[in-house]
């Protein structure tokens, strides 16, 4: 009689329920895989719609800012150099300075001539002076003349004198009459030199300030100054260097008027418009410093139609590649202060498109200058001064004519 064996059951009804286990398990992870692909989904979409489809962001960005070029108006020799790379420099300070024994020659020929310009012009008024008074004259004897040949010609026909007397009084009124006639057109030629004018607004006594004016700007512009407030960057130039105009010798940054040209893809421009808010990081500083702008305008045009070398697509071989447009942001000036930013550094910008009810592009133009400097003007008030003052001292004794 043989004895079953008391495990052979068992061990198939274990295996069952071990694949049984198994099975309900990679339900589970699948229920939880559907289950986490359905959450990441729906994380995804609420992000775009929430955030993603409201927001445009680059690396493609950098700071910008004005670069002032200092370049002298006049040729020259450097004999003193007043700041170098990195210095601070204030809005009319020496910046350069070239040799000013040429300039200094000139100015005081033109002095010269603007003295005697006056003058001469002092000898113009006197001269009419003159001409009145010899017109009086000549009026005084044409008068004396008329009188003596209305006498003459009352005796003539009693017969009291003789034919040969009354010509002689004819001919004397004929020569009066006619130096009048020459005084009071010597009269007229001289007036015309100065009628309608004072001394200082005569063309000759013009024509000399402007000369003065000219050569006192030539002598002013022997020294560079500072336009504006800023560092000082690219310094090239160097004592005893003869320069030309236009030579460029060294640049003042401003560092408080940066703005960043950030570049986006133009499929990224559809909601883009002026005015709205812009986070800013920059790798100088990383993630831990914000700044916060605002969209200033929308390029007029992609980065490659203002290249040196446009692309040329009429070509066999174009490939369309997306272009970029260049978009300019405003920084808060108040963080840019506090953090300081250089031209060139990388910037990441993130633009909120929520708000887009500002234009595309700039609907007015500028109601003022984006940017202007007054340093010069002070040149041309001292050389108006100076020519004033000369004026003043060379027409002395001619009245209130030469002083008005």
């Amino acid at each position: 009689m043989s004895t079953a064996t008391p495990n052979a059951i068992p061990t198939e009804s274990t295996e069952t329920t071990e694949d049984a286990g198994n099975q309900r398990k990679r339900k589970v992870w699948l229920l939880a895989l559907l289950v986490l692909v359905v959450l990441l989904g729906a994380g995804v979409l609420a992000w775009h719609e929430l955030y993603g489809r409201w927001n445009e962001s680059t690396d493609d960005a950098y700071v910008n800012g004005n670069v002032v070029e200092i370049t002298p108006l006049v040729t020259g020799t450097v004999v003193s150099i007043g700041a170098d790379d990195g210095d601070l420099v204030h809005e009319g300070q020496v910046l350069l300075e070239f040799d000013p024994s040429d300039a200094q020659v000139g100015l005081q020929s033109a002095e010269a001539n603007l003295a005697r310009a006056v003058r001469q012009v002092r000898g113009l008024y006197s001269n009419v002076d003159g001409m009145k008074a010899q017109v009086s004259v000549r009026k005084a004897e044409l008068q004396t003349a008329q009188d003596n040949f209305n006498r003459r010609k009352t005796l003539a026909a009693n017969g009291a004198i003789s034919q040969e007397e009354m010509s002689h009084a004819r001919d004397s009124l004929a020569s009066a009459q006619s130096a009048l006639n020459s005084a009071q057109q010597q009269l007229s030629t001289t007036s015309a030199l100065v009628d309608d004018t004072v001394v200082s607004s005569h063309p000759e006594v013009k024509a000399a300030a402007a000369q003065l004016r000219q050569a006192y700007l030539a002598n002013a512009r022997t020294t560079l100054i500072a336009p504006v407030t800023g560092y000082v960057a690219k310094r090239t130039v160097q004592l005893g260097q003869r320069i030309q105009p236009g030579t460029a010798t060294m640049a003042v940054i401003p560092l408080d008027q940066l703005w960043i040209d950030a570049n986006f893809k133009e499929t990224q421009l559809r909601h883009m418009r002026i005015g709205q808010p812009v986070d800013i990081v920059a790798d100088l500083y990383g993630s831990s410093v914000k700044y916060s702008g605002t969209i200033d305008s929308l390029g007029a045009g992609t980065g490659s139609a203002f290249a040196l070398l446009p692309a040329q697509n009429a070509t066999g071989n174009w490939i369309k590649i997306v272009q970029r447009v260049p978009v300019r942001i405003h920084i808060n000036a108040q963080q840019l202060a506090e953090h300081p930013l250089r031209i060139g550094l990388s910037t990441q910008v993130d633009v909120d498109l929520h708000d887009q009810s500002g234009p595309v592009l700039a609907q007015l133009p500028p109601q003022k200058a984006s940017f202007e400097t007054n340093v010069y003007d002070r040149q041309l008030l001292e050389a108006d001064d100076m020519i004033a003052r000369l004026i003043h001292d060379n027409s002395v004794g001619t009245g209130k004519t030469a002083l008005r």
